[in-house]
């Protein structure tokens, strides 16, 4: 098949992809039934073309991910240069490669002053993934061998290996793998809108934050290695805590000697309207993940810091650390991250997201006044609007998540990308985004809630 031709006809190519291509997070049979698969052919900015020839405004940025927008010649001639260059070589047994040297001081140069150790994967479910082996070999090494429990929030997303599958908080995804493994633990997440009920927004954070520290005295202290938690928890809803929340979990992770540890594969890299959402939130943070936004998604890549605390003690007594992969400091993925990194420092597209914030705040909350639109948040250029069957009592539609799903097909069908999280409608579009496409990417939006009004009006009360 030349995948360069223009002349690829799209009933061809469904018929290929149904016949041989396994997707992730997919109902095959559904999907195979609908013959609905959505082929995309190419994008610029922040907008994407299928193989009908229809126009998308991506307002997901892919997977939260393609925070320069689309079409970006710099990142292809990195690419190019490197691949001439030094395609590939791996960083195992003392080697090491400039891209990945250039790429890591780079990282550490814009997190905290403690942040100076970099460790290379290629997702953000591999730097979780890391992150459980680090804690673990950490605290062996510190003799303290029965440290070894993780608490993380219910509906929290945190990869899908076996391992961070567990530790995130997901039930369906739980029940397909037999999960959790042992040692992980999930706590209520700080989502007012379903379970702040009389509590004010601030009386609710500290009261999602208690879970926290309930749960670290039940297992005792002594036992509980580390918390972990998005900023904003994005695949959860984006869910927005309290300001409460985080400063009263930075005390009980101090109190209780637990390692604090920030997701920032979502927020990472400019999505909250600074470069991470630690600095946002100011969470003190012990170790960080990352990925999406590093590179801006347009090669796998994802990386772990390590505060000096620890880092300095695995140096010091850790011996060899027998966790790696093949990929860890790809040199051609690592050019095309820093070149990311260049271009969003250079073009001020993170100072951008900040002075956007205010207008894709008010213009995303005009759809407030939406019958079946039950709260509207947002921070930077990530937001959410719940979908209700009753505005006062913030119900939701039974079965949940049904509606979400209507919701995104009539958003499909407009022309919107914009994601269903159960029935919440998250948008986090790339930071290229002009205030004339936020105004046409929330009018699609009250279009695609008019259209499912129409279909669920015999359920809202």
């Amino acid at each position: 098949m030349d995948l360069q031709s223009t002349n690829r006809n799209p009933d061809e190519l469904r018929a290929l992809d149904h016949a041989h291509h396994l997707h992730p997070f997919t109902n095959h049979k559904l999907l195979h039934q609908e013959g609905s698969t959505r082929i995309i052919t190419h994008a610029d900015r922040i907008w994407l073309w299928d193989a009908d020839g229809r126009r998308m405004l991506d307002a997901m940025s892919g997977l939260w991910c393609v925070n320069v927008g689309y079409g970006r010649k710099e990142l292809a001639e990195a690419a190019y240069r490197q691949m001439l260059e030094l395609p590939y070589y791996n960083t195992f047994f003392k080697t090491s490669n400039v891209p990945a040297i250039a790429l890591a001081a780079k990282i550490a140069s814009l997190l905290p002053e403690r942040f100076n150790k970099i460790f290379f994967v290629s997702s953000g479910s591999e730097a979780n993934d890391t992150i459980i082996r680090l804690v673990r070999h950490y605290n062996n090494l510190r003799g303290r061998p029965q440290k070894k429990a993780f608490i993380a929030r219910r509906n929290a997303y945190h990869g899908s290996t076996l391992a961070t599958v567990s530790l995130g908080g997901m039930e369906p995804m739980h029940k397909q793998g037999d999960l959790p493994l042992p040692g992980f633990h999930h706590v209520l997440h700080p989502h007012w809108f379903d379970f702040g009920g009389e509590l004010t927004p601030d009386e609710f954070g500290l009261k999602a934050a208690k879970a926290v520290e309930d749960k670290i005295l039940e297992l005792g202290p002594e036992n509980v290695a580390a918390f972990i938690g998005e900023p904003i928890q994005g695949a959860a809803g984006v869910i927005i805590p309290p300001q409460t929340y985080w400063p009263e979990i930075n005390r009980i992770c101090k109190q209780y000697d637990v390692l604090l540890i920030c997701d920032e594969v979502v927020c990472g890299f400019g999505r909250t309207g600074e470069w991470f959402g630690l600095d946002t939130f100011g969470i003190e943070a012990d170790l960080v993940s990352m990925a999406k936004g590093l590179s801006s998604g347009y090669l796998p890549i994802g990386a772990v810091a390590v505060s000096d605390e620890v880092a300095d003690f695995l140096h010091e007594h850790g011996g060899e650390f027998f966790h790696g992969y093949t990929y860890s400091g790809h040199p051609t993925t690592c050019a095309v991250a820093h070149e990311n990194l260049r271009i969003l420092e250079e073009e001020g597209l993170v100072d951008r997201v900040r002075r956007l914030a205010p207008y894709f705040h008010d213009r995303l909350t005009t759809l407030a006044d939406h019958p079946i639109v039950g709260e509207v948040r947002s921070m930077g250029l990530i937001g959410a609007c719940e979908l209700t069957c009753n505005k006062k009592t913030r119900a939701r539609f039974n079965p949940l998540g049904a509606v979400g799903l209507v919701c995104r097909d009539h958003c499909f069908d407009l022309g919107l990308i914009m994601r269903s999280c159960a029935d919440t409608m998250v948008v986090a579009p790339p930071f290229v985004i002009t205030e004339q496409e936020i105004d046409e990417m929330v009018s699609l939006a009250r279009q695609a809630f008019d259209l499912t009004y129409r279909d669920v009006k015999h359920l809202v009360e």
